[in-house]
């Protein structure tokens, strides 16, 4: 029978006289990952009411409008009616399942180098829904609340866009007067009582606006805390001072090219009323954590599941879309 070594040298950093030196590790692991987006963290969670999850929306109040004027001796009141429309949001599903090999995991213990290792990966298998959550809130590629096309959620920058509020600024408009020339049409709506609250876009756009700001106008914008602990620059408007809110999930374009054929990229700022953004969970708004036990494999199987969708609420009047071409 011939026995099998491993060669020391394979694992050694250094082998001589009076030293065999080995690879030790920190047992902190260096991790600055995303982990969570500030608008999931703003917008509102409620329990959902079923699947679908059933709202109902008041489109018009009973007005009688210029028939309402009729002779005071002779009265004949018009009939008026409320105007409501029945809306719903399909609940969608995130899952994501990691496996602990009970050999690996009792080798980690006896070697008590990383013993909190088991416990981190749990803690960021639910991190990694979470982030997939964020950036679906905003980007998930559902085409229809009313009848689904794919199991993501339909992304809250579809739904803004579906309801039609867009705007352009092209490469010769002014980013920050385009903004605010549109929040002041959204507070001029005679028809609702509007009033957003922030604006979101990526920190790409937010710097443009810095850079438009201090060019043009020699501003440098305020900053403020706001809910959640965030400390963001704020924009005065119609509405009162909106805090631009940078927000990695939401994506861009940038330019491609250059001289006559430079094609100007694409950057999205949306102008929201947080208010009327709702995340419909079932459960529990958090993830959840379920142990399916030891298989023939011998391995721990932890599963996280998040149940539930965004709705954009007033889709049609109390949100924008703003289109940068830069």
């Amino acid at each position: 029978m011939n026995a099998t070594f491993a060669d020391i040298h394979a694992a050694a950093d250094y082998i001589g006289p009076g030293a065999i030196e080995v690879p030790l590790y920190q047992t902190e692991i260096f991790d600055i990952c995303r982990r969570s987006s500030p608008f999931g963290q703003r917008i509102k969670q409620v329990p959902a009411t079923g699947h679908p999850s059933r709202f109902f929306e008041e489109t018009a109040i009973p007005n009688p409008g210029t028939n309402g004027f009729v002779n005071p001796r002779s009265i004949v009141p018009p009939v008026v009616s409320p105007t409501r429309i029945e809306l719903s949001v399909p609940l969608k599903a995130i899952v994501a399942q990691i496996n602990y090999n009970l050999f690996d995991i009792e080798v980690g213990d006896q070697q008590k180098q990383f013993s909190y290792l088991q416990a981190k990966d749990l803690v960021d298998t639910v991190s990694g829904v979470m982030v997939t959550h964020d950036v679906a809130l905003w980007q998930g590629n559902d085409t229809s609340l009313s009848a689904p096309t794919t199991t993501q959620y339909m992304g809250c920058a579809a739904q803004i866009a579906a309801g039609g509020n867009v705007a352009t600024v092209s490469t010769t408009e002014k980013i920050v007067t385009t903004i605010k020339t549109t929040v002041a049409q959204m507070v001029s709506n005679s028809g609702y009582r509007v009033r957003p609250t922030a604006i979101y876009a990526n920190p790409v756009l937010l710097d443009l606006i810095d850079q438009e700001m201090m060019s043009e106008y020699n501003v440098v914008l305020n900053t403020d805390q706001i809910t959640g602990g965030f400390r963001v620059k704020m924009l005065s408007t119609q509405a009162g001072d909106l805090p631009l809110i940078p927000d990695w999930s939401l994506p861009y374009t940038p330019g491609s090219g250059s001289g006559t054929s430079y094609v100007p990229g694409s950057y999205p700022a949306y102008i929201v009323t947080e208010d009327l953004i709702e995340y419909h969970w079932l459960g529990d708004p958090a993830p959840r954590i379920f142990q399916l036990g030891l298989p023939n494999s011998m391995t721990y199987q932890y599963v996280a599941v998040k149940f539930g969708a965004p709705v954009v609420k007033g889709a049609n009047f109390a949100h924008y879309q703003v289109i940068v071409e830069r």
